[in-house]
């Protein structure tokens, strides 16, 4: 399950509102074919139609038709995925983000249409027609809605790349076909004004609502530069990095920005296959260094956080991998330079780990979750091209393949207590607990607290699944929160879920199990042992950084400890 915005934000959660958009939509297309259909301005609305279609000329006519064939579905489908090829073969770096976002953009805009006139039955304008009349409703218009979703898109997508007078050309080009499309459309007799503006403000939220949840915002820019470092205050980094998820330009900006805080003198070493830390032990040995950053996922940050633990050497974290889910949980931004940036303006503050051993896998740490059973089968089985191009979407894809997999045998021994035996599709140990899109897994872990917290997950059937997801959604932000109630066992969601804390556990498995820490997959085996360790991982995180703002929970409390400010530019 483990291995971008403002502080706290929470990637894909914004898509969460389009039924939402989807129901006021047809809510209001219901308004305006009903009581409001006679009422001023809408009366007025066929006298328009009218009047455009006595005053047709040649000319008007054949650019309209150009104008509403390129919004057409089938223009708008072959434009979307010229589109999205470009961005994934042209540039040297595919463009994977901005790929899904502009695909993701065009599909929702056009899944909200369709519900939407299945509801709403609007008859198009009493005027000849230009174009064949589609079987759907004219409220609303969807090649309206499919222009701002595209167009808007790439004009979104310009904004980001162009500078000066070309940015502004290109977006104002971009923009202004939507409005063209939108007089077209009205012009044809094929919609009434109020179905056009309806179309454009459905293609608006849609595409502002996907651009909140799959785009970072480009915060480098609006960010002050940090002060120039003296020559006495010069300091010596470590710099880890994972050379397919960090790029050659991520790598020169992490370069260039830890140059601005004071760290002159930085030494940088690749991860393989071999060794996910990049020889991390080796480079520290002998060396007076102040800091070590990584450039990676979640299974490069665990890789060398078990270097780096007890050290009393802060870690600077720069998430580039497929979950960065320590960066989520301790609410970086999820833009690599921007994360690296609000670190480095912050203080290092003590974190817990989980030291964990077991048969096939000698001690080492975590700093995320280590599962066993259908997490970890779910994770070894991602497939490494779909991780690529979609990201942590992958691993939902593999999830499908295991939802059949046959339950597991395993007993639970807390802190040295009796142990409880269960059957379960998996069991999970957190340090953090929220996944990717926000959804709550272990609500109660935090990264502070001295203890790990446990899951065992075990749905019976659809219901039970629908049970657990039910109480996870509503363990999420906004929904109903309680405090933790300690080590005791907590049996939830009619059984399909069931939480334990405690600061030891061991796990036996009547079966070997698949188990995986961190997004790495490890040799199936039957055991795990699990131990805490408070506070030995120092990890740079912005200002304050207190108990509460580490992940949201909201309760008082003092972290393990702080260091100075991690910049040598402060």
């Amino acid at each position: 399950m483990t291995n971008s915005h403002e502080t706290g934000a929470r990637p894909g959660r914004p898509l969460l509102l389009l039924p939402v958009q989807t129901a006021v939509v047809a809510a209001l297309g219901l308004l305006v074919s009903g009581p409001l259909a006679h009422r001023w301005p809408l009366s007025a609305e066929d006298g328009v139609n009218r009047t455009l279609a006595a005053h047709r000329t040649p000319f008007a006519t054949a650019l309209t038709d150009g104008v509403s064939l390129l919004a057409g579905t089938e223009s708008v489908i072959a434009l979307s995925l010229l589109c999205t090829a470009a961005l994934l073969l042209v540039p040297r770096v595919p463009r994977w983000r901005e790929a899904a976002f502009l695909a993701a953009a065009v599909a929702a805009q056009s899944a909200v249409f369709l519900l939407v006139t299945l509801v709403v039955d609007r008859p198009r304008p009493d005027v000849p027609h230009l174009d064949p009349a589609p079987p759907t409703s004219s409220f609303p218009s969807g090649h309206v809605g499919a222009s701002v979703a595209l167009f808007g898109g790439l004009a979104v997508l310009a904004s980001r790349r162009l500078h000066g007078v070309r940015r502004h050309l290109v977006v104002g080009l971009l923009l202004v076909v939507p409005l063209f499309v939108a007089v077209s459309r009205v012009y044809r007799g094929m919609h009434h004004t109020s179905d056009v503006v309806a179309g454009l403000l459905n293609g608006a939220c849609t595409l502002a609502l996907v651009t909140a949840a799959l785009l970072p915002r480009p915060r480098e820019e609006s960010e002050p530069p940090a002060p120039s470092p003296s020559v006495r205050s010069a300091r010596r980094a470590v710099v880890v990095r994972h050379p397919r998820a960090c790029d050659e330009g991520t790598a020169a900006r992490v370069r260039a920005l830890l140059r601005d805080h004071g760290y002159a003198e930085q030494r940088w070493t690749e991860t393989t296959a071999g060794d996910p830390s990049g020889a991390l032990a080796s480079r520290l040995g002998g060396t007076d260094t102040d800091l070590v950053v990584v450039c990676g996922g979640d299974g490069t940050v665990r890789a060398c956080a078990d270097v780096v633990a007890g050290t009393g050497l802060p870690l600077a974290i720069v998430p580039c991998g497929t979950g960065n889910l320590l960066a989520r949980n301790l609410r970086l931004p999820t833009e690599p330079v921007a994360a690296l940036r609000k670190a480095l303006r912050g203080q290092a503050v003590g974190l817990d780990v989980g030291r964990i051993r077991g048969d096939g896998i000698p001690p080492t740490r975590f700093a995320v979750m280590a599962g066993a059973g259908f997490d970890a089968a779910m994770v070894r089985d991602a497939s490494a091209r779909l991780k690529e191009s979609l990201g942590w979407a992958a691993y939902v894809v593999s999830a499908v393949r295991h939802l059949g997999d046959p339950r597991m045998r395993l007993s639970i021994r807390l802190d040295g207590g009796t142990p409880l035996e269960r059957r379960a599709r998996m069991v999970v140990i957190g340090n953090v607990g929220t996944l990717q899109g926000g959804l709550p897994l272990l609500p109660e872990a935090r990264p502070d607290s001295g203890r790990l917290e446990v899951v065992v997950l075990d749905p019976r059937g659809v219901t039970g699944w629908l049970a657990a997801a039910g109480y996870l959604a509503s363990r999420a932000p906004g929904g109903r929160r309680q405090r933790a109630s300690g080590a005791g066992e907590r049996s939830l969601a009619h059984g399909a879920l069931e939480y334990f804390g405690a600061a030891r556990i061991d796990l036996r498995f009547a079966r070997p199990q698949p188990r995986e820490l961190d997004g790495d997959v490890f040799p199936a085996g039957t055991r795990l042992t699990v131990e805490v360790e408070p506070g030995a991982l120092l990890v740079c995180l912005p200002a304050p950084a207190r108990a509460g703002d580490l992940t949201g929970a909201g309760e008082e409390g003092g972290v393990h400890g702080h260091r100075d400010a991690c910049s040598a530019a402060q």
